[in-house]
């Protein structure tokens, strides 16, 4: 693929507008756009074959389709993303739209889980897409943890935090492991915590397994492996994934292969395990990110666009991202800054609870 200067260095004048106006007619229609209906729309009068050959020229460059025998053209996913970087126009956010977002979220009298499912509802609602909310994690330091065997396979790990938050965690313990075996390994990890949270202790623990493997008991090691370090059991309310609207992408209207595609994408999403990776989507920086079609591996197979933004807590550390996954044919210009609103009053909201 090539990137976007280089793209843009190949296009004229016309051919950049009749690009814009092929992009901006699909995002609106969601149908091929021909050259008889551009040449009522452009700026310079010229002939519909005229066009045809420009559109033929950004065919070649990889940014138009014809996805059927007709003349129309739609744009690819290379030609999403050069209009995204370079011709999207956000708008400011619809009044209407801040209306709704704030009615939902004006109470901030919940828990956590309560307040971000709302917000998924919101998002769901006001976008008419699937909405996406990473809930964070607790950070405060670990006071205490403590290891109960329930049964044969299952154990408790009690965690205690400094700022006398408790919670309780069920989790499947390595096969033979002793009582002894779970007091030495909750003796080891009390000794490493020494206030630290729990994402510093799996950076410590890494990096004692890496330099002092011998050194570290095996059976806590893999106690930490299966009762710390992993954090995706079942109705696990400390990170979760919300996800909001599976029936506004399964419209009356779909098509057949639309419906299939969607189908894939929340299967993809009900067996993703590892959903911290929607925080690593938003590492490169604080604003809102839009990932088209490929590039989100998560999305691949659905042919659909995820709108992510980070949320921070009051330390201005990203703990949470919220989002929301359409088909490509997103209203970008109005998602983005609905999604940034989103993700800015989520993060002062859990900041005013502190």
């Amino acid at each position: 693929m090539q990137d976007s200067p280089k793209l843009f260095d190949q296009m004229n004048a016309r051919s950049r507008e009749v690009f814009q106006r092929v992009v901006e007619g699909y995002l609106e229609s969601g149908e091929p756009i021909g050259s008889r209906t551009l040449t009522r729309t452009l700026s310079e009068k010229v002939s519909a074959a005229t066009v045809r050959n420009v559109m033929q020229d950004l065919e070649y460059l990889g940014l138009l389709n014809a996805p059927h025998a007709s003349a129309g053209r739609v744009p690819t996913e290379t030609g999403l993303r050069l209009f995204v970087d370079g011709l999207l126009e956000v708008r400011d956010l619809d009044s209407a739209d801040r209306s709704k977002i704030d009615a939902t979220l004006g109470s901030n009298s919940d828990d956590t889980g309560t307040l971000l499912d709302r917000v998924g509802a919101a998002l769901s609602g006001v976008t008419h897409g699937a909405s996406l909310v990473l809930t964070p994690k607790h950070e405060a330091p670990i006071r205490h943890i403590e290891f109960v065997s329930l049964a044969q396979n299952r154990a408790l790990v009690v965690l205690v935090f400094a700022d006398g938050h408790v919670e309780n965690r069920v989790f499947t313990p390595p096969p033979g492991l002793t009582p002894s075996a779970m007091r030495e390994a909750a003796n080891f990890l009390n000794a490493l915590a020494e206030g630290r949270t729990l994402s510093e202790m799996r950076r410590e623990m890494t990096h004692d397994i890496e330099t002092r493997r011998r050194e570290i008991d095996s059976l806590a090691h893999e106690l930490v492996k299966s009762g710390i370090a992993v954090w995706d059991e079942e109705g696990d309310r400390a990170e979760r994934l919300i996800v909001r609207g599976r029936a506004n992408l399964l419209g009356e209207e779909a098509d057949p292969a639309d419906i299939d595609r969607i189908r894939t994408l929340f299967d993809d999403l009900e067996r993703k395990r590892d959903i911290a990776e929607f925080l690593e989507l938003t590492e490169d920086g604080e604003g809102v990110r839009i990932f088209i079609g490929s590039e989100n591996k998560l999305f691949s197979l659905s042919g659909s666009s995820l709108v992510v933004s980070p949320y921070m807590n009051a330390d201005r550390k990203i703990v949470g991202a919220v989002g929301v996954i359409g088909p490509t044919r997103l209203n970008y210009g109005r998602i983005v800054p609905i999604v940034d609103y989103t993700a800015q009053l989520v993060g002062k909201l859990l900041s005013d609870r502190k």
